[in-house]
């Protein structure tokens, strides 16, 4: 079997700093696209049958589609805080252009319905902080099913991990043995030394396994790199010492309803007690949309 993690420049086309179509991924519903503009340059994207968001990762821009244009102002980066981002509809014509250069995700999911264009202000997006002790960590749930519900399959997520914390844990699934079935894509970003900027110097690990063995994995994951889950439990995900890890979480399934729902591998599920007794990590949240919290 193909490994799931992709490693930076994997899935480079030489134009996109990733493109992941499921045909790529060896699925049907979810997909991703990273994209570098320089400063400004401008770029055409045809959604064909995928609905997306337009999540600034660095810089800003400004987004053109079906009549409608939206500013984001963006960020110097995904450590320093939250985003303003954009919702695009399944065959469309988007325009992306940056005056400053920008470092764009495009999480995507193919969709049947097609929706109107829309704009999410970073200030409404809720932050979360998940976890106690060393299992504290932020999410940040932009495109999630009763925060964003203007999408027809797509559900996103941001999480950030302090350095020296464990997320995605414990580790949990959504396949068919839970009430939902989503593919998922990990898209990892992990900051230097500094704490802020995205560098290859850092590194974590992630696991993914099935109790049938037919999927078990643990890697070393570093700046940029991607892991598929097409089923199975998943976490959790290790920041290294030193080394903040950043992912984006993209699902989406074949389900009538956007769903989140997660089942959690019996064998650790006990560990979710243990936290009501634990103190929250004081570096969470790291981010707001006013910026660094700390």
């Amino acid at each position: 079997m193909k490994s799931l993690h992709r490693p930076l420049g994997t899935l480079s086309d030489g134009e996109n700093a990733v493109e992941l179509s499921p045909s790529e991924a060896g699925w049907e519903h979810t997909g991703l696209r990273v994209l570098l503009l320089h400063p400004g340059q401008s770029r055409t994207v045809e959604t064909g049958e995928f609905e997306a968001f337009v999540l600034p990762l660095s810089g800003g821009c400004t987004v053109e589609v079906d009549g409608e244009r939206f500013t984001l102002e963006g960020r110097d980066s995904v450590f320093t805080r939250v985003t303003d981002f954009a919702y695009v509809p399944r065959d469309a014509r988007v325009v992306l252009s940056t005056k400053d250069g920008v470092e764009v995700a495009l999480p995507m999911a193919r969709c049947a319905n097609r929706l109107s264009p829309r704009y999410g202000p970073a200030p409404d997006v809720p932050v979360e902080v998940r976890g106690a002790g060393n299992a504290t960590r932020q999410v940040t749930n932009f495109g999630v099913p009763g925060v964003w519900d203007h999408a027809d399959k797509l559900i996103a997520c941001e999480l950030i991990t302090p350095d020296g914390n464990w997320s995605s844990y414990p580790p949990h699934k959504h396949d068919d043995t839970c009430e939902v079935v989503n593919e998922e894509v990990y898209y990892f970003r992990i900051a230097g030394r500094d704490g802020v900027t995205p560098s290859r110097e850092g590194f974590g690990f992630h696991r993914t396994y099935t109790d049938d063995g037919t999927i078990d994995e643990d890697v070393v994951v570093r700046d940029g790199d991607v892991f598929l889950i097409p089923r199975g439990y998943h976490g959790p995900c290790v920041a290294a010492p030193g080394y903040p890890m950043y992912y984006l979480n993209v699902l989406a399934g074949p389900g009538a309803q956007r769903s989140m729902a997660f089942c959690d591998d019996p064998a650790h599920t006990w560990v979710r007690d243990g936290w009501a007794a634990q103190d929250l990590d004081p570096r969470c949240p790291v981010t707001t949309a006013g910026g660094r919290v700390s």
